[in-house]
């Protein structure tokens, strides 16, 4: 009997292990967001350039069902935009919040109702019905629609199910979303070279139903992989009498909901990935190599190139850190992100001063540099951030709580896509400055929270297991 038991505790030993020094689940969550974030990133990557070049344009949103009341509700939040640029700028960015806000009642209806297997699965079917949608112009708002709520189930669920691998004092868990994050990086790199150039080269409808495919493949990847997962937590529904939030979790929540707006406003450089820097990127990057142009979609796979290869450094870099010195906390490593991160705009500023000055175009290494300190300072934000919440969540909370985490993305995107809609009425110059002082003001407020409110988040280590005990037992 002893040898039995000793074997199942190498086994399990071996499980806990398996992926990069992490449990095996984690590898199959991770390749299932690959392809999750292939599809979104490849949809992204054309959406506000098919807004501002065909949808936009001449009487095609005439072909939109519920078109009209969907503009005169954008301009009643933004104001009427001066160009199709504009108002490109102001619809990406509602769709792109919205992504970060649907997670929150998914997250509660995975907690309560569906667990979050289910939620994952129906999502990932959602979201690659909402891509074959966009290929159709007649079905734009309903494909958004579909894709807001599959992102609603999938996103804050598997990020749970990541948090969930490990006990509430395993100190790999900050490490393990930032693998997580990795693959999305990944995904970032070959999604608009492929959606990117069917959809620029060959028809939008080409790379939209790329990002389907994807979807499709990603959903398959998180079915094969099910037995590796977690325990489905106890859902709330079923539990007879739980146990009243205690004051310290009060707390914890209070402080988390604080810093929020922070966060939001931090990201507004990385946010414009996606929004106004490309329409920008089109008039002040030189990108005619060997007589023929880049598609400007790809400037999304070199950000992605960088995030990848900055993501490994900033992994390796901690785990070297911590061989010699205490590792910082969740907390203190935003706050460094966020001010490596708000240098990157300055890049940016720099180079729309010369070709103001010169009237000429300037070659993407601009871009390079921008995007270097933008991913170094990436890299310590988000997916820190993910373990932040997702360690300081109360018992059984924990897909309500990384759902509250992305409201500060869904805030975010709001607001970049205000921003945005600068770059028609702003010198380029002034409107990435403006970029840089946002982010940089967000710094000294993280490390001003950080100071004050540090020990409330401070991990408890040696404390007894929440949820993933719970659910293990």
């Amino acid at each position: 009997m002893s040898i039995s038991i000793a074997a199942d505790e190498t086994a399990a030993a071996r499980r806990d292990r398996a992926f990069l020094g992490h449990p095996a689940g984690l590898g199959w969550l991770a390749f299932s967001e690959l392809w999750e974030r292939f599809s979104y990133y490849g949809m992204t990557a054309l959406l506000v350039l098919y807004l501002a070049h065909s949808l936009l344009t001449g009487s095609h949103s005439a072909n939109v069902i519920g078109f009209g009341p969907f503009q005169a509700a954008v301009e009643t939040l933004y104001g009427k935009a001066a160009t199709p640029l504009g108002l490109a700028s102001h619809i990406y960015a509602l769709y792109t919040a919205f992504v970060y806000l649907t997670p929150l009642a998914g997250g509660w209806l995975a907690d309560r109702f569906l667990g979050r297997t289910a939620a994952v699965t129906t999502g990932a079917l959602l979201m690659a019905l909402g891509h074959f949608l966009m290929a159709f112009e007649a079905s734009f708002l309903l494909a958004l629609l579909c894709l807001l709520t599959g992102v609603g189930l999938f996103k804050g669920n598997i990020a749970s199910q990541v948090g969930d691998l490990y006990k509430s004092d395993d100190p790999r868990r900050a490490n393990a979303f930032q693998i997580f994050l990795l693959s999305v990086q990944i995904a970032v790199i070959v999604s608009p070279l492929i959606c990117g150039t069917l959809g620029e080269v060959y028809g939008w409808g080409w790379g939209f139903g790329a990002a389907g495919v994807g979807m499709l493949i990603g959903l398959l990847t998180y079915l094969f992989g099910r037995r590796n997962y977690p325990p489905e937590p106890v859902r709330q529904r079923e539990i007879a009498a739980r146990p009243p939030l205690s004051g310290q979790d009060w707390t914890k929540i209070a402080v988390l909901m604080l810093l929020l707006p922070v966060m939001a406003a931090s990201l507004c450089g990385n946010q414009q990935i996606g929004n106004a820097y490309p329409l920008w990127a089109e008039t002040h990057f030189n990108l005619v190599f060997f007589g023929k142009t880049m598609p400007t979609s790809w400037l999304q796979s070199v950000d992605a190139i960088f995030s990848t290869g900055t993501l490994l450094i900033v992994i390796a870099f901690w785990r070297w850190w911590e061989t010699r010195w205490a590792e910082p906390d969740e907390l203190a490593k935003m706050t460094i992100g966020v001010a490596i991160s708000s240098l990157a705009p300055l890049a940016l500023a720099a180079a729309s001063a010369i070709v103001a000055a010169t009237h000429a175009k300037v070659g993407v290494s601009w871009a390079f540099a921008f995007e270097l300190l933008n991913d170094i300072g990436f890299a310590n934000v988000v997916p820190v951030g993910l373990a932040l919440y997702s360690r300081a969540a109360p018992k059984g909370m924990t897909g309500l709580i990384i759902g509250i985490y992305y409201l500060h993305l869904f805030a975010g995107n709001l607001f970049t896509g205000w921003l945005g809609g600068l770059l028609d009425t702003m010198p380029a110059t002034r409107f990435w400055l403006l970029h840089a002082g946002i982010m940089g003001t967000s710094a000294v407020v993280l490390l001003v929270a950080r100071l004050a409110f540090g020990r409330v988040l401070a991990p408890a280590y040696g404390a007894p297991d929440s949820e993933p005990a719970q659910a293990a037992a």
